[in-house]
Parts: structure tokens; sequence; C-alpha cells
């Protein structure tokens, strides 16, 4: 059965990370859904969100090869259910459309976006939300003539009390304290 999976890789920032990290996608024929890279909680440690659609015996197998790269500190998969997430949109509309409309304003509104910049030329708002929210918000502005448009790639946190890599770290750390007894 197919399913939605997030995978969270943590990493040192080494040269090269992401193409090693996404050669393994490439190897399975998997497509990337979406892909986020930013330094985590932890200094010079990088997290990447990744989502992917595939079978649960795929997610795991990848997440074991992943694991064994040597820059790869831990990688974790979660299903839907297990994360919050979200993804930011931002859309640039003409000024004078906006103004000579109240529409425009009321699907702002409606959609709980919010106005970036206002400038003669145009108007940039700014929505966030999942994938089928910023996708709404477009297609509701398309007919006012959306100049831009642009999605970010998912953001997630887990529902879990701690986060993954602190309790794996701290799991490390007491098992090597215990072997040095």
């Amino acid at each position: 059965m197919i399913e939605e999976f997030t995978i969270t890789v943590f990493s040192e920032n080494s040269i090269g990370i992401l193409n090693r990290i996404t050669i393994n996608f490439t190897k399975r024929k998997l497509n990337i859904d979406s892909l986020t890279v930013s330094e985590s909680a932890i200094k010079g440690v990088y997290k990447f969100t990744i989502v992917v659609k595939c079978a649960l015996a795929t997610v795991e197998n990848l997440v074991k090869q992943l694991d064994k790269q040597i820059d790869i500190l831990r990688t974790f998969f979660l299903r839907e259910h297990e994360v919050l997430h979200q993804e930011m949109a931002m859309y640039k509309i003409e000024t004078s459309t906006f103004l000579e409309s109240n529409q425009v304003e009321a699907i702002i509104r409606k959609h709980n976006a919010r106005i970036l910049e206002v400038t003669k030329e145009y108007t940039a708002i700014e929505k966030t939300g999942h994938k089928h929210e910023t996708q709404e918000l477009f297609e509701e502005l398309k007919p006012f003539g959306v100049l831009q448009f642009v999605r970010s790639g998912r953001v997630a946190i887990t529902r879990l009390k701690k986060e993954l890599l602190s309790e794996y770290l701290d799991k490390l750390e007491k098992r090597e304290m215990s072997e040095e007894i």
C-alpha cells in the first residue's frame, strides 16, 4: 500500500551530502515530493525534511541505507498522523487589481493569508498551511492575474514529546557512559 511519509535526515554539513542522499531515492525510482533543508536546533547539525509516497517496506529500506552513510547522523521516517507540518506560499498580483476589487481582499481574509508588501506595481501575499490550502488560494486568485506563485517545501515537527535526534543522542551518550564503567 502506498502511503505518504516524512523522512527526516540529520547530518553534518558536508559537501555533496544532498547528492548522496538523493541518489538513494533515484536508485529506488522514488520521486521526492518535497525537500526542505535547514540547520537544526543542534549547532552544526542539518535537518533534511523529505516527503515521499511509497510502500512501508520501501521507506524502511531507504532509511536503513541512508543511516549507513558516513556524514548522516540519523534518519527517521514518520507517517502523516505522526507529524505536524506546514508549507508557506507567496503570491504576487498587480496592485491595481487588488485596489479595483474588494473580492481579492475578501479572498485573502477568507484564507487567513496576509499582505506582505504593497507597491505601485504589485501586492505580495503570504499563506501558511497545507499544500491543498495554498493551492486553493492560488486557484481563487488566478482569475485576478497572479504574476508569480511559489510554494516552499514541507516544514515539520513530530507529535512526539521529544525531538527524535535529541532522544537518540541521549541514548547514545548513556550507552557510552555505561560502557566506560
